[in-house]
């Protein structure tokens, strides 16, 4: 592995710090008795709420974790697999707009 390669816990990391720039929280989501829970489970503004799964760049959910996410998607909660720093702007991006934050300062616009 490269020196400056991504490993998931700087994904998780960054994703915890950009979910509370914009108003939110990003709990570390541990069950115990229940292998393959998502990582994260995300609180914002609003009553919004989701799971989200990280991974190291490229790596793919575990079979444990694939049945984990499709009960928790079954019980109409939202999982989301994020492996890059640009998922999670992606990501934060879309949140900004939903909750009315102009992206310069941090206003609500709506």
């Amino acid at each position: 592995m490269f020196k400056n390669e991504l490993k998931e816990k700087d994904i998780e990391k960054y994703l915890r710090d950009e979910i509370k720039k914009v108003g939110g929280i990003a709990y570390k989501f541990v069950s115990p008795g229940n292998a393959g829970v998502p990582d994260r489970l995300v609180l914002l503004p609003g009553r919004w709420s989701f799971f989200v799964e990280l991974k190291a760049p490229g790596k793919k959910t575990r079979a444990v974790q694939d049945r984990q996410i499709r009960k928790i998607r079954n019980l109409d909660f939202s999982v989301l697999i994020i492996d890059s720093k640009k998922q999670v702007d992606d990501l934060v991006k879309m949140i900004k707009h939903h909750l009315g934050v102009d992206k310069n300062n941090g206003i609500h616009t709506t």
